[in-house]
Formats: structure tokens, sequence, C-alpha cells
């Protein structure tokens, strides 16, 4: 289902349940590295309401340490993770992801199972074992992802974009807590 469709699902039945959503659950993940010290926070929240309350899902979100990473590395480990926690639900998962490069997996598949995970140069490429994962995960589950816009100016933000706040906030919070000892420059605001 393609955002524009899934967007205005959600406003016709705007204040109503929405009988859509209940065989859908909406997975929103993210990522923050410091990548001096190669080590991130990935989070995630799942939500299988048709209307959640922002601040009820607060608490919700889960936030997971990841070291020897990277920006990319951590968005795709964060999306497996999360994904491996829900697999056994049953249940359409729509993920929403503000990673340019698990939208460009979707598209790379053939090319690199062709490949085997191999550069043009013959060497095994980085990250070839989470690409398999991401690939084994998404044949396994019924999987549709939406790229949303990160770090939007509030009175721009849907409720969509308000749920992709909480997880990116959180893994953003996590890295500033937890990571004191390294220098790290925080991103704008959001």
């Amino acid at each position: 289902m393609n955002w524009l469709i899934y967007t205005s699902l959600l406003k016709k039945n705007k204040g109503a349940h929405n009988t859509i959503l209940m065989d859908e659950l909406m997975l929103f993940t993210d990522g923050s590295v410091d990548t001096l010290s190669k080590v991130g926070y990935g989070a995630y929240l799942l939500v299988s309401e048709a209307k959640p309350s922002v601040e009820a899902m607060k608490s919700q979100v889960k936030v997971k340490r990841f070291e020897s990473t990277s920006s990319s590395k951590l968005e795709l480990q964060s999306l497996l993770w999360a994904l491996g926690e829900i697999q056994s639900l049953g249940k359409k998962v729509i993920v929403y992801t503000d990673s340019q490069n698990i939208m460009g997996l979707i598209c790379r598949r053939d090319r690199l199972q062709k490949n085997d995970y191999r550069s043009k140069k013959n060497k095994r490429i980085s990250n070839y074992e989470l690409y398999q994962e991401f690939y084994r995960l998404t044949k396994l589950l019924e999987v549709v992802f939406v790229k949303v816009s990160g770090h939007l100016v509030s009175y721009k933000k849907d409720d969509v974009d308000k749920l992709f706040t909480l997880v990116d906030r959180a893994s953003r919070n996590a890295l500033r807590e937890n990571n004191q000892p390294s220098v790290f420059s925080p991103e704008t605001s959001i």
C-alpha cells in the first residue's frame, strides 16, 4: 500500500475505529549513532491501534544499544531487531522509516542475490549478513515500507510524523545520555 493510499485511509476513517488496521501493525524505526565511538541506539514503536494517542505511545518505545555500527548499519540493525521481536504476530506490518538505505534495499534484492552479495571486484559487500536477514524476514512477514521525512518542524507534522518523532527522539536521547564521554555533536532539534 503506498503512502498516499494509506494516508487517505487514515483520514477517511478519522474518528471511527479503523477496521483496516485491525489486521495491520504500524512499526516506526530509527537510530542515532556516534560516528567516533561507533556506538548507536536504535528505537522502535509498534502501534496496533487505529488512532493512537501520541502521549500514550511515548512509554511504548523500545530502545537498544548497538556497538561497532554506522548510520546505515544501525538503521538496518534496528529494523531487524524490531521485526525479529514481532515476527510471530502474523499481521501485516507497515514499516515507517526515514532510512534511504532500507528503502533502497527493496529494489536491490535481485541484483544482490544474483551477485551473491559481492561487489564488482568479487568481494563480499559490507553488512551482507544483515541484508540476507532483511530479505529473509521481509519474505517471511507481510511487510510494506513507507518513507517518512524525518526532522520536520512541528507545525508540518501529521499523526504519522508525530509517532515517528517518538522513535527519533528516543534514539537520539539514549545516545546523548549513554555516550557522554565521546565528542558528540547533537543534531538540530526537531
